[in-house]
């Protein structure tokens, strides 16, 4: 009988790291991790192979299911000694999404799932804190109602900034427990005068609900774009992730946050991330809030004023330190963590091989290989071929007029230049017509992935480092300056204005992504060099390879570069207008492999008569 749901957490797991392609990225890491006895909220993985049933009947699921589900449910409510649906001792619990190919923000999640007018109240008793307990029930009406109602989020965001601007209050933590219980009364009037019903009041009806979205959410059109860009294959399907909730909003005690091992743009081994006190995981993703960084070292690299992790919570910020340690030593690579502080309490919702720049994949490839964790030939693997393309492209010319319009931060390395737009679907539209463009937004959202992979650069007025614009863009290979907090983005008149300068549609900046630097024009560009992990890199694959690289040059310039990358040789195809003889051919192969400037002459010189 077909095993569809696999239980974590309380120190054991049903499955394994190696069970990737059955339980998803997220899944099989969090068994992992449950396994080696790291602090992981106990729950249960519906496996993918639910989701190709899903696809494959007519979008029902495995008649065995529920009871599995129920059976699941039952063992986390025995280990964390709460109930699902009671109103005295309510278990919550998140669904996420959880593919075996990492997909950062493609598909939906819902948090706090099991609240209700009933249980809100009974969380408000256990927790002794009515303004965490209304707090979270107006998060899960915003999520649920957006991931499986179809709600826009935009609804609820214009109803919290009414209240906000009517109270005088400009940041969510300055809200009472009793401003967030009429904000809560507001969203549902919102949910039943939109969609002509309430709000579902029924957990397991909500558990469904959640996991119904989640799958999907597989075949949504940003989840299927970012599988053609990155060829993922449609019939691997996405797992369902059902854990039981932790809270990082419940006061100075509690946070959340998202780290890295090392730093996914330069690869330099420190720890790298940020948090917020008080908060949620989407707070922190989404740019809602400005994050702080996780080290004293980064706050004081960042110039920023509020406390680090480090300074802030310095037990919890220690183990911290002890259990990403552990696991980018077991998973032996850089690892991208989430994680939750829970009144003191540390607990690890994610781990998975962090995205990373081309340049950062190579230092880490060639020092994790320095430091013996990996072979060279491993370290060659870990860097892909098309991720080296982007060391290739120009960076801005240190001597060139910089004419600074703002600054944020540096969230992933590279310069751009473009036409300003404000949308994803016309940063798609335009760089169809052939235009270089930069998309300038108040925060990316999942929904923005198709202009973010069109746009030359990415600009976002809010968000942190570790924000989904920052994280996607690392990703893609694209430059973004994130957090630019002086930009007041209109849509509707198609500016963005800095200081008292306004910015239109169709201008052209530039960005610099390694400075964090938006500029005004077109600045100057100089051609990449290429050195350091690089050429280590290159080395070691000369080690093991077995084929001589020979380039397809069709110009002595195209000869001369493709030279001083390395070429051994030329192809010999014959064009129109280049190689059809073989005199043509012995010049430019004398051309390639002269080993001094005036070899290279004498080899043009002979060139020089075929050139029209």
């Amino acid at each position: 009988m077909t095993k569809w749901v696999y239980g974590f957490g309380g120190g054991s797991a049903d499955g394994d790291a190696s069970m990737k392609n059955l339980l998803g990225g997220k899944g099989a890491n969090l068994a992992e991790m449950s396994s080696l006895g790291l602090p992981v909220p106990p729950g249960f993985t519906i496996t993918t192979e639910v989701c190709t049933y899903y696809y494959a009947n007519g979008e029902a699921y495995p008649a065995e299911l529920v009871a599995d589900v129920k059976a699941a449910l039952a063992k986390v409510e025995n280990v964390v000694g709460k109930t699902f649906g009671s109103v005295e001792n309510p278990l919550l619990v998140s669904v996420r999404s959880g593919a075996r190919a990492s997909m950062p923000g493609m598909m939906d999640t819902v948090l706090n799932l099991g609240l209700n007018d009933e249980t809100v109240e009974g969380l408000a008793k256990l927790s002794g804190d009515r303004r965490f307990a209304f707090d979270s029930y107006r998060r899960f009406i915003t999520m649920y109602s957006n991931v499986v109602l179809g709600l826009g989020h935009d609804h609820f965001e214009e109803v919290l900034d009414e209240h906000k601007e009517r109270l005088g209050v400009s940041v969510d933590t300055e809200l009472t427990a009793e401003n967030w219980e009429k904000i809560v009364a507001d969203y549902k009037a919102l949910v039943e005068r939109e969609l002509g019903k309430a709000f579902p009041q029924d957990p397991h009806a909500q558990l469904w609900g959640a996991v119904g979205a989640v799958f999907e959410s597989w075949m949504n059109d940003r989840a299927k774009f970012y599988r053609r860009m990155h060829d993922i294959p449609e019939s691997w399907g996405t797992a369902v992730n059902v854990q039981s909730m932790v809270f990082g909003n419940m006061g100075e005690t509690s946070a959340t946050g998202v780290a890295f091992t090392r730093n996914p743009s330069t690869g330099e081994n420190k720890l790298y991330g940020e948090f917020l006190i008080n908060a949620q995981g989407e707070d922190v993703v989404a740019g809602i809030r400005t994050p702080q960084s996780l080290t004293k070292a980064g706050r004081e690299e960042m110039g920023e004023t509020a406390l680090s992790m480090e300074e802030a919570m310095p037990v919890v910020f220690g183990q911290f330190v002890d259990v990403v340690g552990r696991l980018e030593s077991h998973y032996r690579d850089m690892q991208d963590i989430e994680f939750t502080v829970e009144q003191g309490r540390l607990w690890m919702l994610q781990t998975r091989n962090g995205k990373r720049t081309a340049k950062s994949a190579l230092k880490i490839a060639v020092d994790l290989a320095a430091e013996g964790v990996i072979s060279k030939e491993e370290g060659i693997s870990r860097v892909e071929p098309a991720a080296l393309d982007q060391l290739l492209h120009p960076t801005l010319d240190p001597k060139a007029e910089r004419k600074i319009i703002t600054t944020g931060l540096p969230a992933s390395p590279g310069a751009a230049t473009g036409k300003i737009v404000f949308d994803a679907d016309e940063a798609e539209r335009a760089a169809q017509n052939g235009d270089a463009v930069i998309l300038v937004r108040e925060e990316t959202s999942p929904e923005d992935i198709h202009g973010m992979h069109a746009a030359r650069g990415i600009v976002t007025a809010r968000g942190g480092m570790t924000s989904h614009a920052a994280v996607v863009a690392r990703g893609m290979g694209r430059p973004c300056v994130s957090g630019a907090g002086d930009i007041r983005i209109d849509d509707k008149a198609g500016t963005f204005t800095v200081r008292g300068r306004v910015f239109k549609a169709g201008e052209v900046i530039t960005i610099d992504g390694a400075k964090g630097e938006v500029l005004e024009g077109a600045v100057a560009m100089i051609e990449p060099e290429l050195t350091g992990d690089f050429q280590t890199l290159m080395a070691w694959a000369d080690d093991v390879r077995r084929l001589k690289v020979r380039a397809n040059a069709e110009t002595p310039l195209d000869a001369k570069t493709a030279r001083g990358f390395g070429a051994e040789g030329i192809g010999l195809c014959r064009t129109e207008h280049m190689f059809f003889d073989d005199t043509r051919i012995a010049a430019v192969r004398e051309m390639i492999l002269a080993d001094n400037e005036a070899g290279r002459r004498a080899a043009l010189a002979k060139i020089a008569p075929f050139q029209k």
